[in-house]
């Protein structure tokens, strides 16, 4: 790791954002977003709106998303080394979980650039804690991967014994992957938390087949997140097929 001085080099703050209320934005975080002179975000429009939302002017955007994060690292890593501060943000919720960011992340652990993470909004586990499964081991498994291979693979993972899966996915596939759930594991039980935090936040359970069925006669638009739980003890294969790289979704 290379001698870098804090007293010299920036920080850079991860900071989680609301999911859908304004209100759920943490002090600590205004503070920081006021502070810092730079805030990498996915986009820097979104960035701005919520930002005037909370009074705060200062602040100029840089984007940081998927195609252009290995580009955009050194710059940022540049700035932190001339000793600026800097903000990582999402469009929701804690930056790098299934978001950009990531790289950032890691190339500054390893420069020895300090990272401060500024905890908040993460609809993962604000899903989680509300859905009634089993909270004592869990495994947030992302987006989906769109078909093939890669798709069985995730809702294998999604679904093993023993252990509350959590998936993001688009109101447009919930059909798609609840039928695949009921064909695949019948009897799990399934939690849908759609829009958390907004207007129209709804949370519905049951059999996949039961949910499936709920949402072909009213389907539903929104932000979603699937919570999977099936009975059971884990055997060897699930113990195996953790450890094995997950490869990127598409």
């Amino acid at each position: 790791m290379p001698d870098t001085s804090s007293n010299l080099c920036g920080t850079l703050y991860v900071v989680a954002t609301p999911v859908g209320n304004l209100k759920d934005i943490t002090l600590r975080a205004i503070e920081v977003l006021r502070s810092v002179p730079l805030v990498a975000c996915e986009d820097t429009r979104s960035a701005g709106r919520l930002l005037a939302a909370l009074d705060i002017r200062g602040p100029r955007f840089t984007s940081l998303f998927e195609h252009n994060e290995l580009r955009k690292v050194e710059q940022l890593v540049d700035h932190l080394r001339s000793g600026l501060d800097a903000a990582l943000i999402s469009e929701a919720g804690t930056p790098t979980v299934s978001d950009p960011g990531y790289r950032l992340v890691a190339r500054c652990r390893e420069e020895g650039l300090s990272v401060v993470p500024i905890p908040g909004a993460c609809a993962a586990i604000a899903a989680l804690s509300a859905s009634g499964l089993p909270t004592d081991k869990f495994l947030f498994v992302g987006f989906p991967p769109r078909k093939g291979t890669r798709l069985a693979r995730f809702l294998r993972r999604l679904a093993a014994p023993a252990r509350t899966g959590i998936a993001y996915l688009p109101a447009r596939r919930l059909d798609e992957i609840l039928g695949l759930l009921a064909g695949s594991v019948p009897d799990a039980r399934v939690v849908l938390a759609r829009e958390l935090t907004k207007k129209f936040e709804e949370f519905l359970s049951g059999t996949p087949a039961e949910l499936t069925r709920e949402i072909a006669l009213h389907p539903r638009k929104g932000e979603c997140t699937l919570l999977v739980y099936r009975p059971g003890e884990r055997g060897e294969d699930d113990e195996e097929e953790e450890l094995e790289p997950e490869p990127p979704a598409e």
